[in-house]
Protein backbone atom coordinates (compact mmCIF):
# COMPACT_ATOMS: atom_id res chain seq x y z
CA UNK A 1 0.00 0.00 0.00
CA UNK A 2 1.44 3.31 -0.88
CA UNK A 3 2.14 5.93 1.25
CA UNK A 4 1.79 8.89 -1.14
CA UNK A 5 -0.20 9.74 -4.20
CA UNK A 6 3.30 9.38 -6.28
CA UNK A 7 3.91 5.97 -4.55
CA UNK A 8 0.16 5.02 -5.67
CA UNK A 9 0.88 6.10 -9.08
CA UNK A 10 4.06 4.22 -9.17
CA UNK A 11 2.71 1.28 -7.61
CA UNK A 12 0.07 1.30 -10.77
CA UNK A 13 2.35 2.21 -13.39
CA UNK A 14 4.17 -0.97 -12.06
CA UNK A 15 1.30 -3.50 -12.03
CA UNK A 16 0.33 -2.21 -15.91
CA UNK A 17 3.61 -2.99 -16.90
CA UNK A 18 3.91 -6.26 -15.33
CA UNK A 19 -0.08 -7.20 -16.62
CA UNK A 20 -1.68 -4.75 -18.80
CA UNK A 21 -4.81 -6.80 -17.49
CA UNK A 22 -4.48 -6.26 -13.74
CA UNK A 23 -6.88 -4.28 -12.60
CA UNK A 24 -9.80 -6.05 -15.30
CA UNK A 25 -9.21 -9.34 -13.74
CA UNK A 26 -9.28 -7.86 -10.16
CA UNK A 27 -12.85 -6.27 -11.00
CA UNK A 28 -14.38 -9.56 -12.72
CA UNK A 29 -13.09 -10.94 -9.28
CA UNK A 30 -15.10 -8.85 -7.21
CA UNK A 31 -18.22 -8.65 -9.98
CA UNK A 32 -18.85 -12.33 -9.37
CA UNK A 33 -18.54 -12.27 -5.89
CA UNK A 34 -21.14 -9.68 -5.40
CA UNK A 35 -24.03 -11.62 -6.76
CA UNK A 36 -24.18 -14.64 -4.74
CA UNK A 37 -25.50 -14.87 -0.72
CA UNK A 38 -26.76 -12.08 1.29
CA UNK A 39 -30.72 -10.45 0.22
CA UNK A 40 -30.53 -11.07 -3.20
CA UNK A 41 -30.50 -14.81 -2.55
CA UNK A 42 -33.18 -14.77 0.44
CA UNK A 43 -35.77 -12.28 -0.25
CA UNK A 44 -37.94 -13.05 2.74
CA UNK A 45 -34.63 -12.55 5.03
CA UNK A 46 -34.36 -8.88 3.43
CA UNK A 47 -38.35 -8.54 4.38
CA UNK A 48 -38.49 -9.81 8.11
CA UNK A 49 -34.51 -7.59 8.18
CA UNK A 50 -36.32 -4.73 6.82
CA UNK A 51 -39.54 -5.17 8.88
CA UNK A 52 -37.58 -5.26 11.91
CA UNK A 53 -35.65 -2.46 11.05
CA UNK A 54 -38.85 -0.27 11.01
CA UNK A 55 -40.11 -1.97 14.47
CA UNK A 56 -36.82 -0.90 16.23
CA UNK A 57 -36.09 2.91 16.59
CA UNK A 58 -32.74 3.94 17.89
CA UNK A 59 -34.13 7.37 18.01
CA UNK A 60 -34.47 8.55 22.20
CA UNK A 61 -38.31 9.26 23.02
CA UNK A 62 -39.68 13.07 22.51
CA UNK A 63 -39.04 15.21 25.12
CA UNK A 64 -41.98 18.32 25.38
CA UNK A 65 -40.87 21.38 26.64
CA UNK A 66 -42.82 23.62 28.16
CA UNK A 67 -42.10 27.29 28.31
CA UNK A 68 -42.54 29.28 31.21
Amino acid sequence: MPGTRAGGLKARDKNLANDPGFYARIGAKGGRNGRTGGFAANPELAREAGAKGGRISRRKKAVSQATT
